[in-house]
């Protein structure tokens, strides 16, 4: 019954003011959608990156794996100096001089490949990270518009209803209705404000998201979203060894393969040369020169370091059973995603052209039928109830097709091209 009342509420709105049920669609702007987003939209995507934590902790992280590379490029040993003094009775000793531990396994050049496969992984990482970003940005931005459209409605609908109680007020004093039907428009106002106070929280929640991935619910360069000019299907498919999310996946398989290696040149004994000269002074009186060479080979017995490499292997079994699990969850997610978006647009596109959906064009058909006498004043306001709640379920809709289409474009790599992040430092 409260749903009836309020839905005649709307009708009576139509029936004293000019069709104001119909919701404005998102208004097309002009760009080429099939190669890049519009440049106002990429803008301010580019513009909320730069401001963004991710940002700077992506470029952060760069930064250290690249120095990381650096350092393992550097020699692993230092020389050492040694200075010794003897005073043996009489005589007295004095000598200086060098060690150095020679790499001799190749220490360095692994732990530089390890590093450099590192700085790899980084760089994948990081476009997995600026990928998501904007693909959170993008939907959230969607939700801000839908649930700014669903707010307008609501408001139309709330003062709609307003009227309605008004107008039945004026007729229960005239005695055109009864105390009760006078009673359930009140209980329909009611109707209305609570389901409005879910609309504004619904808002509240969307700007939050939004703001928390830089984005300006207020500012007026992004008033829309071009979904007309969405093509019906996903461009071409992009093969999935090309994605970040793989080739993350692959760098740190690398890396891992590249740590057995290290673990295995760990194990080789490096020598210590060490040279030394010096001067003998015996009785205080005759002086000579003490000239030497040392060299020490470290002995792996109680340690052996067997058990690092094994360890190393079977990480590296770990990362290769990780790429071929995420190589079929991949590969289902594009699948799924590219279907996903073509039924949302179809049913997009199918809402679109629907004349029902139309509500100026409906709203005055059913009042000429109304004062025709060919429909009922129930049935008239019931449709137009349909026809409002039809057109909430639309600006739902439109934000579905901007989610499956940002989700399609980043399962097949192509949402940093399209929104120009990939260019982004």
């Amino acid at each position: 019954m409260l749903q009836r009342l309020a839905a005649c509420a709307v009708g009576v709105a139509v029936l004293y003011g000019p069709m104001a049920v119909q919701a404005a669609p998102f208004q097309p702007v002009a760009a080429n959608i099939d190669s890049r987003a519009p440049t106002s939209l990429q803008s301010a995507l580019a513009e909320a990156w730069r401001r963004h934590p991710d940002s700077t902790a992506i470029d952060a992280r760069i930064i250290a794996a690249r120095a990381r590379l650096t350092a393992a490029g550097r020699p692993i040993y230092n020389p050492e100096a040694e200075f010794a003094a003897d005073d043996n009775g009489p005589d007295r000793t004095l000598t200086g001089g060098i060690k150095l531990t020679l790499d001799l396994g190749g220490k360095r050049g692994a732990r530089r490949d390890a590093a450099s496969a590192r700085l790899n992984l980084s760089e994948m990482q990081a476009r997995i990270v600026r990928r998501d970003f904007a693909r959170r940005w993008l939907a959230s931005l969607a939700d801000v518009l839908s649930s700014r459209e669903r707010l307008q409605i609501g408001e139309r609908r709330l003062d709609a209803v307003r009227r309605f109680a008004d107008i039945a007020k004026k007729q229960f004093a005239a005695q055109d209705i009864s105390g009760l039907e006078r009673d359930l428009t009140q209980l329909a106002l009611d109707e209305a404000l609570a389901e409005q106070s879910t609309l504004v929280s619904e808002q509240a929640d969307a700007q939050a998201r939004f703001r928390a991935v830089g984005g300006d619910p207020d500012s007026t360069m992004l008033a829309a979203l071009p979904t007309t000019q969405l093509p019906d299907r996903v461009p071409a498919t992009t093969d999935i060894t090309r994605l970040p999310d793989l080739q993350a996946a692959q760098a740190e398989a690398l890396a891992v393969q590249r740590e057995i290696a290290v673990a295995k040149k760990n194990r080789i004994a490096d020598p210590t040369v060490g040279i030394r000269a010096g001067t003998i002074q015996y009785d205080g009186r005759r002086r000579d020169r003490v000239a030497g060479i040392s060299v020490s080979i470290p002995l792996h017995v109680r340690n052996s370091y067997r058990a690092e490499v094994s360890a190393a292997e079977a990480d590296a079994a770990v990362a290769d059973a990780e790429v071929a699990r995420l190589r079929l969850q991949l590969e289902a997610d594009q699948r799924s995603a590219i279907a996903g978006y073509a039924a949302a647009r179809s049913a997009w596109t199918q809402w679109s052209s629907s004349r029902g959906t139309d509500g100026d064009r409906r709203g005055a058909l059913l009042e000429k039928l109304l004062r025709g006498g060919d429909i009922s004043p129930s049935d008239f306001l019931l449709q137009l109830r349909q026809t409002l709640d039809t057109q909430l379920a639309g600006a739902a809709l439109e934000a579905r097709v901007w989610r499956s289409w940002t989700d399609a474009l980043a399962a097949t790599g192509q949402l940093e091209r399209w929104t120009g992040l990939e260019a982004t430092p």
